[in-house]
């Protein structure tokens, strides 16, 4: 069966975006580039890619507004927004279970949890998250977006694996 894996960087304090709601840290240090992480060898095992409307547009105008950058993978973004599909995007404003449930019975290698964090409490909640990939980041922030708030119930986890890739270390758990 197909898994949902959250896969996503945040900082030592448990961020995902600046308080702006921005990424650009995550760049701004020798930490190490994509290519020099787990990212080249994940995508490889994904062909789904889900996100929220906030991360689809800061993708869209921000961080890769040129080309797309999940080309080739089939992407849903969840909103209550009236958008068109496009080719590899689709605009959903069905609940998190309907979707999973469902692309879990089509064939098809893992389906990405991209972000954001709206999005993940409510995978998180919903016990939809079978895999956690969290890369954390040598940097504090101090405030920001977190990954995870507050709220909801205690989830046991089982730590599977780490990576060390220069200044970043990946955290790899599975649910129980």
């Amino acid at each position: 069966m197909r898994k949902v894996v959250l896969y996503l960087g945040m900082s030592l304090d448990g961020y995902i975006a600046d308080k702006n709601g921005g990424v650009g840290w995550m760049e701004e240090d020798d930490t190490g580039s994509l290519e020099e992480s787990s990212y080249p060898d994940f995508v490889q095992t994904v062909d789904t890619v889900l996100m929220g409307y906030t991360t689809y547009h800061q993708i869209r105008t921000e961080l890769s507004s040129d080309n797309w950058a999940y080309a080739g993978m089939q992407t849903y973004v969840f909103t209550h927004r009236s958008e068109q599909d496009e080719e590899e995007i689709h605009f959903t404003d069905k609940g998190p279970e309907e979707l999973v449930r469902r692309l879990r019975e089509q064939k098809g290698k893992d389906i990405w949890l991209c972000g954001g964090a709206d999005l993940v409490k409510q995978f998180v909640e919903a016990d939809l998250v079978d895999q956690y990939r969290i890369t954390v980041l040598p940097v504090l922030l101090g405030d920001g977006i977190r990954l995870f708030g507050g709220g909801g119930r205690q989830r046991k986890l089982k730590l599977t694996g780490t990576e060390r890739y220069g200044g970043m270390t990946e955290l790899i758990y599975e649910k129980q």
